[in-house]
C-alpha cells in the first residue's frame, strides 16, 4: 500500500523512470554476460523486461485498478516467454548469432555487445512497451468494446505461441529429428506459428491500451511486428533454415509463412 502522501509520477517522469530501469537491467545483464561469456543471456530476459516495465509504470501511476487489465496480461506473457527461453537454452551455450559477432569483433566484442546487443534491445523494449505504459497508467475504466476483443486476442496469441513452442520442444527432444523440419501440429499450417501468436499478443495489448484512449501507442505494437517480420524474427530464422535444413524449401513451398492456412498440397482436397 502506498503512502497517502504519494504523488503519482507525471507522464514524462514515468517514461524516464521506465527507461532508467530497463537500461539498468541491461547493464547488469551485460556485466553478467561478460563473466559467463554468453551474450544470449539478454534474450532470456526479453519478456521479463516488459514485466518489469509494466509494474514500474503501474506503481508510478499510483496503483490504479484500471491498469491491472494491462499489467496482468503482460506479466503472464512475459514470465512464460522468459521461462521458456531459459529452459530451452539451458546448457546450450551462446546463441550462434552472438558467437558469430564474437568471432568477428574479437577483443572488441564486450564493448560492442554493450551497445549493439544490450543497450539497443533495452531501447527497443522501452519503445515497444508504449501500449504497456498507456494501459498500466490508465485510471478510468476502459472501453469494453475494445478491451474485451483485446483480451481475447491476447489470450489467443498466448495460447497459440505456447502450444507452438511446446510442439517444437517435443520435436527437438527426439534425436531422430535432428536436421529435420517440423511440419505437424500448428507447424503444418504456418512456418512460424509462435511468431503469429506473438503478433496476436501485441495486437491485443494495443487494443487494451486503445480502450483507454491511447491510440498513439500503436507505434509500439507496429515496431514489434516490424522486428518480428523483417529483422530478428521470420527473416533471420528463414535465412538460417534455408542453409541448414535440406527439407526446408519443400516445406516453404507448401506452408504459409505466418498466417495459418491449409498446406497448399491439401487445397482442393475433399
Amino acid at each position: 500500500m502506498l503512502s497517502p502522501d504519494y504523488a503519482p509520477a507525471s507522464t514524462n517522469e514515468a517514461l524516464i523512470a521506465g527507461l532508467a530501469v530497463v537500461l539498468g537491467l541491461m547493464i547488469v545483464l551485460w556485466l553478467v554476460s561478460l563473466r559467463l561469456r554468453d551474450a544470449s543471456l539478454v534474450d532470456r530476459f526479453w519478456g521479463a523486461g516488459f514485466v518489469l516495465l509494466g509494474w514500474v509504470y503501474w506503481v508510478s501511476a499510483g496503483l490504479p485498478a484500471a491498469g491491472l487489465i494491462m499489467v496482468i496480461p503482460v506479466t503472464l506473457w512475459g514470465v512464460r516467454l522468459s521461462v521458456h527461453l531459459s529452459w530451452r537454452n539451458w546448457g546450450h551455450g551462446e546463441d550462434y548469432r552472438y558467437r558469430e559477432m564474437r568471432q568477428t569483433h574479437g577483443d572488441r566484442f564486450p564493448w560492442i555487445s554493450l551497445w549493439t546487443v544490450f543497450i539497443l534491445q533495452g531501447g527497443l523494449m522501452w519503445l515497444i512497451a508504449l501500449p504497456v505504459f498507456a494501459g498500466a497508467r490508465a485510471h478510468e475504466e476502459p472501453a469494453i468494446w475494445l478491451a474485451v476483443p483485446g483480451l481475447l486476442l491476447w489470450a489467443t496469441g498466448l495460447i497459440w505461441e505456447a502450444v507452438a513452442d511446446a510442439q517444437l520442444a517435443r520435436f527437438r527432444a527426439l534425436p531422430a529429428n535432428r536436421g529435420k523440419v517440423l511440419d505437424s501440429g500448428l507447424w503444418r499450417y504456418s512456418r512460424h506459428p509462435n511468431y503469429f501468436g506473438e503478433i496476436l499478443v501485441w495486437l491485443g495489448l494495443f487494443l487494451i491500451a486503445a480502450a483507454s484512449g491511447a491510440w498513439w501507442s500503436l507505434f509500439g505494437t507496429a515496431l514489434m511486428i516490424f522486428l518480428i517480420l523483417r529483422v530478428s524474427g521470420v527473416t533471420l530464422l528463414e535465412r538460417k533454415l534455408f542453409r541448414s535444413r535440406p527439407e526446408y524449401r519443400s516445406y516453404v513451398a507448401r506452408t504459409n509463412a505466418l498466417i495459418p492456412g491449409p498446406p497448399k498440397t491439401d487445397r482442393g482436397s475433399p
